[in-house]
């Protein structure tokens, strides 16, 4: 007998329907798979027998072939353990199974046990799309399947329910989403523990209000990393379709806990400066989402810019210009969303001092610039904001007065962020960072000074047009923050300002 069931596979995060088809026959007894199966494929065979006589039918004595087309797509994971399972039990007649409407996801073990798959909530939702009525996962993925709305989540613990329930002998109730949790202010670290640096704290502010790139440059010791791993404390929390996107990605990487329905705490990725380009941006044999993804609306930090690997951190400059790592193999091409706010640190030479007040440089003015020049001129035009973190003075540091909170830095931020969403309404525009070029006229208007200012420091400057754009950007923010209309010559002040670190250190 011949029998299939739809099931769901992922290239990215990216889910399409595979269909799985086993015909059961006379012939010499046997059990292959084929549909381009990667190893863990090739393995339900002996997890599919074991549990199959544990539910308690006996094996077929027949030629069995499951086939999972498309068959020129690589099939990879544990996902179709179960719709195997079930499809070998219809065609061998043990049981009358429906099918219809109806997408099966799942791994089992022997004895048949249902154990939780990535990427569900990505399948789910495109199930959806497809008009599938129902779809099948294991408990451990039901709160983040029902996420999902619209259509039926089933769940359970062993396949012998799923049997039932397809056999019409058991009723399972649909999973219904959970209430979304709020995020808990006191997870992040606070600015208030941050002495001084009261125009870093300036720049972080314009910086989460329009989710402009952010470079921190200045002796050690001075707080950079403080600072930017205070930043997540005065972003606005995730809407609810950024925490859908994040959660995709999670779940696809493998980093959902068990039973978790959505994230809704900011990722904040800091990557070590060892890491690879593929560990950054994603890849491997099997691809999964590098640190670049995993940050998507959220935070990338890279402390110790100029020690990271070149190559790292030239891969990084086109999915900063596009907010998406794209991934090309000879039979596939993958994109992983990478809408992320760059947040990068680093020391002004070797040693640390250059520059500093009180301390002499070690470097010669050679190691200063082949330091510098580990950053390149490309990348450092994507970064909107420049900020020098200088040292803290005793005064400073010994004073009992309690700085400000990221509480106020946060509703000021959001108060920004939520004229951005207005303004940017039906459009994929979610803040100023991203306004494209053909919008930039009509959204960053200025009035006459403005205008003559920015005029004047383009050619003074030598600014490039990236350049040109980006201090554009950054004084939209800077007068949102302020609730103006229009940019004043103040706010492009301000922001020509945020650029001027690049001539201090790079120019030679």
């Amino acid at each position: 007998m011949y029998a299939f069931v739809s099931s769901l596979g992922l290239m990215g995060i990216e889910p399409y329907v595979i269909r799985v088809e086993v015909d059961s026959r006379k012939g010499l007894p046997g059990f292959d798979i084929v549909g381009l199966p990667d190893a863990s494929v090739k393995e339900s065979r002996d997890r599919v027998k074991s549990a199959i006589q544990n539910l308690g039918y006996p094996f077929p004595n027949a030629k069995i072939v499951a086939n999972l087309a498309p068959a020129d797509t690589r099939k990879i994971g544990s996902v179709y353990d179960l719709p195997i399972l079930l499809a070998l039990i219809h065609a061998s007649g043990y049981e009358n199974l429906d099918f219809d409407g109806t997408a099966v996801i799942g791994e089992i073990g022997l004895s048949g046990e249902l154990r939780a798959v990535q990427g569900v909530l990505a399948m789910v939702l495109d199930a959806r799309r497809m008009g599938f009525k129902r779809v099948v996962v294991p408990q451990g993925n039901a709160a983040e399947a029902a996420v999902a709305e619209g259509v039926d989540i089933i769940a359970a613990a062993h396949a012998a329910q799923i049997v039932s329930y397809l056999k019409g002998a058991e009723s399972i109730q649909p999973v219904k989403a959970q209430a979304l949790a709020p995020v808990i202010e006191e997870t992040w670290p606070d600015l208030s523990d941050v002495k001084g640096q009261f125009e870093a704290r300036r720049a972080m502010e314009i910086s989460a209000a329009g989710g402009h790139n952010l470079l921190l440059i200045g002796p050690p010791g001075t707080g950079k990393s403080m600072l930017a791993k205070r930043l997540p404390s005065i972003l606005p929390e995730m809407t609810d379709t950024e925490a859908i996107e994040t959660t995709k990605i999670y779940s696809v990487a493998g980093l959902l806990e068990s039973g978790q329905a959505l994230l809704r705490r900011r990722p904040f990725r800091a990557p070590h400066h060892t890491v690879s380009a593929a560990a950054l941006t994603g890849g491997g044999p099997n691809p999964k989402p590098g640190d670049l993804s995993l940050a998507h609306n959220c935070v990338l930090f890279l402390d110790e810019l100029p020690e990271f690997n070149k190559m790292a951190l030239e891969v990084l400059r086109q999915p900063l210009e596009d907010g998406a790592v794209n991934i090309s193999r000879v039979r596939q091409r993958i994109t992983y969303p990478a809408d992320v706010m760059l947040v990068a640190a680093m020391n002004p030479c070797p040693c640390g001092f250059y520059g500093h007040p009180d301390k002499k440089c070690t470097c010669s003015p050679a190691a200063i610039q082949k330091y510098l020049g580990r950053v390149s001129g490309p990348m450092l035009d994507r970064i909107d904001i420049h900020i020098e973190v200088p040292p803290v003075n005793y005064e400073q540091m010994s004073s009992r007065e309690k700085a400000p909170a990221s509480r106020a830095a946060r509703e000021r931020v959001s108060a920004a962020r939520a004229v951005q969403h207005a303004r940017f309404a039906g459009t994929a525009v979610t803040c100023n960072a991203g306004i494209p070029p053909a919008m930039l006229g009509a959204v960053c208007r200025m009035d006459t000074g403005a205008k003559a200012l920015l005029k004047a420091s383009f050619s003074a400057l030598s600014l490039s047009a990236r350049a040109y754009d980006r201090i554009l950007k950054v004084a939209r923010t800077i007068a949102d923050l302020e609730g103006a209309d229009y940019i004043g010559s103040a706010h492009i002040s301000e922001a020509i300002q945020y650029r001027s670190l690049d001539r201090k250190y790079w120019a030679g």
